[in-house]
């Protein structure tokens, strides 16, 4: 029903994937491959188009109005894929899932106060944190049967009492982590112990491999609505991140007139074609998204089988996402020598480890949402570029 091996050329588009490659890792976009900026080399499904398409031919684009569609787009959804009945009353939109953050934190912590990351995880939140002068207090990841898992003991004993917040990736990126619900219930009660807000960021929560099971934190800790924030969003599921259109669903009435309050300071409102075009994609999008999370796990069966074959380099086996961690550091070789073979030799575009944070050393990230046949390509320049190994 769905041609993910189709070749979509997004070179000269405008594309931050394409069209920044070269000026950031020296790569041309006419010979090499971008696995880098995590969005997707996939149509969304036909509807989608087909919103935005009548709405360019109406013609009249002002400011967009009226979200009783579109919230009732997301209570469906989420009630019929992951169980999780939202109140619509409950649902802010806001210019993506970082600037919702964003606004949490200027809504929920004050300059100094502490926000606790699961390291190495998506660059942005230090990012963002560090820019609204919070402090990042990083709680490193470990490994356990190989792929991670939070150690709250340590994070307890490592506290200071000026830290607020905590950020959950859910699944976790770059990781590829679906936490299970034991994990999820065991943060919950951390935060409820040490007074701490939990920010569940649950963007790829769409993307999970066929044997796996996302669960909402709703859901895993019900009793502690009174302390969360969700964040969510089409934009990463059906490849539509260029609307920057995000969810932030708060359960509780006092945080969510906090939220409110800070989020009306920003003085945004919606971006009306990401609002036609997530209506669409929650609307019809249930069989596309099951038919591209198989392929995703068929492209890191593809990926993870290639790099087998090299010594010394392993990916983190994948549960969701189409996001691979993938540690070098058995190789032996310094970070410089791995990347240059990595960007230099097999000309790909890959994210660097240590920007990930603690634990990122040693490691690129791979973005996989792409035709099969360019993995079968990439698995075969990176094999090429350590060929000495093997």
């Amino acid at each position: 029903m769905f041609d993910f091996d189709e070749i979509i050329d997004n070179r000269g588009t405008h594309s931050d994937k394409w069209d920044e490659m070269e000026a950031r890792y020296g790569i041309s976009p006419e010979d090499g491959l971008a696995m880098w900026v995590a969005d997707m080399e996939f149509r969304p499904p036909s509807a989608v188009n087909e919103a935005l398409a009548a709405a360019v031919a109406h013609g009249v684009h002002g400011y967009f109005g009226d979200e009783r569609d579109y919230k009732a787009a997301i209570t469906g959804w989420m009630a019929r894929r992951h169980g999780w009945e939202v109140d619509p009353s409950a649902i802010a939109t806001t210019h993506g899932i970082v600037a919702g953050l964003a606004i949490c934190l200027r809504a929920f912590t004050e300059p100094g106060d502490g926000v606790i990351l699961f390291t190495p995880v998506y660059h942005a939140f230090a990012r963002i944190i560090g820019a609204n002068r919070r402090e990042v207090v990083e709680s490193p990841l470990v490994l356990r049967d190989g792929r991670y898992g939070m150690d709250l003991d340590a994070l307890s004993g490592a506290l200071k009492g000026h830290e607020r917040m905590v950020v959950l990736c859910s699944p976790h990126n770059p990781g590829g982590r679906v936490w299970d619900r034991d994990e999820l219930r065991a943060l919950a009660d951390f935060c409820r112990d040490h007074d701490l807000l939990l920010v569940a960021d649950e963007i790829h929560h769409d993307l999970i491999h066929p044997g796996n099971r996302h669960i909402p934190m709703p859901l895993a800790a019900p009793d502690c609505l009174d302390r969360l924030v969700m964040l969510t969003a089409t934009t990463k599921a059906f490849n539509i991140a260029g609307t920057v259109t995000g969810n932030v669903i708060i359960p509780d009435a006092s945080l969510r007139a906090r939220f409110g309050a800070a989020h009306r300071a920003t003085g945004t409102s919606p971006n009306r074609f990401g609002m036609l075009m997530a209506t669409a994609a929650y609307a019809t999008g249930d069989a596309w998204i099951d038919a591209l999370c198989a392929y995703l796990a068929g492209n890191a069966e593809v990926f993870g089988t290639g790099l087998d074959a090299i010594p010394g380099v392993r990916m983190m086996p994948m549960q969701g996402t189409y996001l691979s961690w993938v540690d070098f550091s058995g190789t032996g070789m310094a970070t410089e020598e791995f990347t240059g073979r990595v960007e230099r030799g097999a000309r790909i575009a890959a994210s660097h480890g240590p920007a990930f944070g603690t634990g990122g050393a040693g490691h690129l990230r791979f973005n996989l949402a792409m035709p099969r046949p360019r993995i079968r390509e990439a698995v075969t320049r990176l094999q090429a570029a350590f060929a000495d190994l093997q």
